[in-house]
């Protein structure tokens, strides 16, 4: 190691020693916290550090530490809103899209699921077949007629009728066929 380097380490470690305390003072006024003043005081002088030319002929130093520690300082202050603006940015998104129902909302659908089958147990077996087709298969009623070798007016009717046992038989579905 050179004098130089020495000489720098020497520098730097009285500059730590001298003014470090009294920088996370200051720090911690400006910024509200012991943790974040602590950051920014290491930051600081890692900093300085990495530019050991500064404490070459440093007259103030002081002055160019709360210098060095305001540009810091403004440099996180940007940091945190632009992660507030994205964290807001992706509130917003996840407001928009669907989300997973909430336990409640599940209760209640397995609920209905329930009466609704236990409606249909005491239905006869077309109607049911023809109700169970189009609701659950998403089947035309054209094609629910010609898988039940009947006509179209055949499976409305079947429709009607399971619609209205369902409807007597369960309040789930009273609430949603009027």
């Amino acid at each position: 190691m050179s004098s130089t380097e020495s000489a720098l380490q020497q520098r730097m470690a009285a500059l730590y020693a001298d003014h470090h305390g009294w920088l996370r003072g200051w720090l911690r006024r400006r910024v509200g916290n012991a943790f974040d003043a602590a950051d920014v005081a290491h930051d600081t002088f890692v900093r300085i550090l990495a530019s050991r030319d500064a404490l070459l002929g440093m007259a103030e130093p002081r002055a160019y530490l709360t210098t060095t520690a305001r540009r810091l300082l403004v440099d996180r202050a940007r940091r945190q809103a632009m992660a507030q603006a994205y964290l807001d940015e992706l509130a917003l998104v996840a407001q928009s899209l669907p989300g997973y129902p909430a336990p409640e909302e599940i209760l209640m659908a397995v609920q209905a699921l329930e009466q609704i089958g236990a409606a249909l147990e005491g239905l006869a077996e077309r109607p049911r077949e023809a109700f169970l087709r189009h609701y659950l298969d998403e089947q035309p009623q054209a094609e629910i007629a010609q898988g039940l070798g009947v006509s179209t007016r055949m499976v409305q009717k079947y429709l009607v009728h399971a619609l209205l046992h369902c409807r007597a038989h369960c309040p789930a579905v009273a609430e949603h066929v009027r």
